[in-house]
């Protein structure tokens, strides 16, 4: 039995006797099932393993150091699932189209001294045939996206999926000796400590992802030199400094790729790393001489108009009750105005005949 496509059946228990006898054992997808415990140490035995597809499972426990001694596995997804504990340093995917390229280009394995160099020869490796039990398909995430990869192509894909588990501890600088790894995800766990400046020797990697985890320190300034990195993202971490230049591959990448990191400054982000706040806005054109930066406080406004308007109309009835003579006049202006408003109100309203008139008492 070569390989095995249990994908998306809803299959159930434990894999604690599954890799018994596999040793031919090629490609394994028990992705999108229910399959709980731990990965097994027996999975060692299959030395042939390529492809181990145990990602959107319960498992558990730590990742098995026999993982270290598949020298042939290309693809590792682990994702969503109950993992902890850290990150194998010793894990080291290699597609088969680059160990066949090693071998032709040094079948002997042993280094040319620099008297026997010569200069490079095209190299015209030979496809592979297709074979069919070779064309099922296999999901990858990559770049954000789940791709369904089938065929040859699978012989020059490697990648490492281990995100939205458990996972503590700092990245392994290990990693970044993994120069022909195409995708990283170790998104949605717990890692702490630095970004790993060795990084900057994955010179074939399209999608890096270290989102939402507690990383800290300086985004490494090397990184810009991964000329294929199409996808990358470091949001929701706790990083500081400064964010690479705005250059090469790095200039397509947005804010969303940096936000949620509080001391993170620079372009694309609006936070400037010399004033440590963003930018001022440019002032509008004033189409008037008045200014227009000033506001008022209501609350302040509403107390006192209050105060003045009681203060007002305590003077008034002061002087009033002080002064006889201008308290009559008063009244007599207060009569007239009423005397006024009711035979205005007489003349121009209509009124109903049974309602009589009367003339207020002067």
């Amino acid at each position: 039995m070569a390989d095995v496509y249990l994908s998306k059946n809803k299959l159930e228990g434990s894999l604690i006797d599954a890799f018994d006898g596999c040793q031919s054992l090629d490609r394994l997808d028990l992705s999108h099932n229910y399959f709980r415990g731990s990965i097994p140490e027996s999975i060692g035995s299959s030395l042939k393993l390529s492809f181990l597809l145990l990602g959107y499972n319960n498992l558990e426990g730590e990742i098995p150091r026999q993982l270290c001694e598949l020298e042939k596995l290309s693809l590792i997804d682990l994702s969503n699932n109950h993992l902890f504990g850290h990150i194998l340093p010793c894990l080291k995917p290699t597609s088969k189209g680059q160990m066949e390229r090693e071998a032709s280009l040094n079948p002997s394995g042993n280094s040319l001294g620099v008297e026997d160099r010569q200069p490079p020869i095209p190299i015209a490796l030979p496809v592979p045939v297709e074979d069919p039990s070779k064309n099922k398909s296999v999901e990858f995430t990559t770049k954000s996206i789940s791709y369904p990869f089938r065929g040859v192509v699978l012989n020059y894909f490697t990648g490492i999926d281990l995100s939205c588990n458990n996972l503590t501890g700092e990245i392994p600088a290990e990693l970044g000796n993994l120069s022909n790894i195409k995708a990283l995800n170790l998104s949605h766990n717990s890692l702490t400590g630095p970004i790993p400046s060795t990084f900057s020797n994955l010179k074939d990697i399209e999608s890096l992802d270290l989102s939402y985890n507690n990383l800290n320190g300086e985004i490494p300034r090397q990184l810009i030199n991964l000329y294929s990195l199409s996808v990358f993202t470091v949001a929701h971490n706790n990083l500081s400094g400064k964010t690479p230049e705005m250059v090469a591959q790095f200039s397509t990448f947005n804010s969303s790729c940096y936000e949620g990191n509080l001391l993170l400054c620079g372009p694309p982000l609006a936070k400037n790393c010399t004033g440590g706040t963003p930018p001022s806005p440019v002032p509008r054109p004033q189409t008037h001489n008045k200014e227009e930066n000033g506001f008022i406080d209501m609350g302040a406004f509403m107390v006192t108009f209050s105060v003045a308007y009681i203060m007002v109309l305590l003077a008034i009835g002061s002087v009033l009750y002080i002064n006889p003579s201008w308290r009559r006049a008063w009244f007599y202006f207060i009569g007239e105005s009423i005397n006024n408003c009711y035979y205005f109100l007489v003349d121009n309203l209509p009124v109903p005949a049974r309602f009589r008139r009367f003339q207020p008492c002067v």
